[in-house]
């Protein structure tokens, strides 16, 4: 499962993470044509599909359920924009991206000011074994896995099935557990959030039934939500759960390495990095945030020694489907078959 030695060069050939802080600082400045010009060519082919969808449905249930499957990719790419609002990336000025992002959340399902806070706490603590917990996809250690009881290594080997974690966990996360805000239940302001986010949603699915029914919900907006949610939990999960990603107990973690060497560089081909709007230059993002996505691929022409980081390609993405723990003293996410458990207590693979 090891990346080729021809797709990845040793740490040291790149250098220091927070090294490249200051060359990567040239590209944060977003341009407002450029941002403006990325909403309009992703939100107008995503309403148009929708409506092309809804006429389709009193021609053929086949045809509206196609473009809803082909319009989650442009609901995915809305999902990637909103997150560079929440990154203060999108626009120079705060509140427009904030509003924006506010708007986005709505199509995408998610309460804009709770995920920008948990994605805040995400790249804060990414790779800190002893920060685990929000915003990110729950990993153990070996060690901690030998401990549990044989119902808590069914558990933690259920969640981590992939039909569990990109069948059911999407559908379950966007639709489910975005609807309050969980870890945040305190705040009256992430309450609102997620409380208007919902009121607005409630009414535009309510004002479709009342003019369509339930088709247009069962054949055009559950189809492109979950398939769009699926792709995503998909990118999410790749970007950080690889064979040599980076974990590190609190006192020896550090904020650059962990986004340096915690992100993978999942190269796609051209049409589905645009659609995927550069996200799978996630190390590059990680270290340095504010960079807005249409800026990433140039860093890349530039500074062609970080395009060798981490790479990842679709083949070898789906071999990491099957690690699942992190193995300290390997330094590695490892598989459930690479482990000892002793035989009293261990559970069939």
């Amino acid at each position: 499962m090891s990346q080729n030695a021809d797709e990845s060069l040793p740490t040291q050939m790149v250098g220091p993470a927070r090294d490249w802080l200051k060359t990567l600082g040239k590209y944060r400045e977003p341009d407002a044509w450029r941002s403006s010009f990325e909403i309009a060519v992703t939100l107008c082919p995503f309403v148009v599909l929708w409506a092309c969808a809804w006429w389709a449905l009193s021609v053929s249930w086949t045809l509206a359920l196609f473009l809803s499957v082909i319009n989650a990719a442009f609901l995915l790419r809305l999902f990637c924009i909103q997150h560079d609002c929440g990154h203060g990336a999108f626009f120079k000025n705060r509140a427009v991206s904030d509003w924006v992002g506010r708007g986005l959340g709505v199509l995408t399902l998610t309460p804009y000011d709770v995920w920008r806070r948990s994605h805040a706490i995400h790249h804060g603590a990414a790779g800190d074994l002893g920060r685990r917990g929000i915003g990110d996809v729950q990993t153990l250690t070996v060690s901690e896995y030998r401990a549990l009881s044989w119902g808590g290594r069914l558990k933690y080997r259920a969640y981590r099935n992939p039909i569990v974690m990109f069948g059911l966990g999407p559908g379950y996360l966007f639709l489910l557990q975005n609807r309050l805000p969980l870890g945040f239940m305190s705040q009256a302001r992430f309450w609102v959030s997620a409380m208007l986010t919902n009121v607005v949603i409630l009414c535009a699915l309510g004002a479709i039934v009342y003019f369509k029914g339930l088709q247009p919900i069962l054949l055009i907006f559950m189809p492109t939500t979950l398939v769009a949610a699926t792709i995503g939990v998909w990118l999410f999960y790749v970007q950080h759960q690889f064979e040599n990603t980076y974990w590190e107990e609190t006192p020896d973690w550090d904020l650059h390495d962990a986004a340096f060497h915690g992100s993978s560089h999942y190269v796609l081909p051209p049409v589905l990095q645009w659609l995927t709007a550069n996200i799978g230059i996630h190390h590059i993002h990680h270290l340095y945030s504010r960079i807005p996505f249409y800026r990433l691929p140039q860093v890349l022409v530039d500074c062609p020694a970080l395009g060798t980081m981490n790479r990842l390609t679709i083949r070898q993405s789906f071999a990491q489907a099957r690690l699942h723990l992190w193995d300290e003293e390997r330094k590695r996410l490892v598989a459930f078959s690479q482990i000892r458990t002793p035989a009293t207590s261990a559970v069939p693979s």
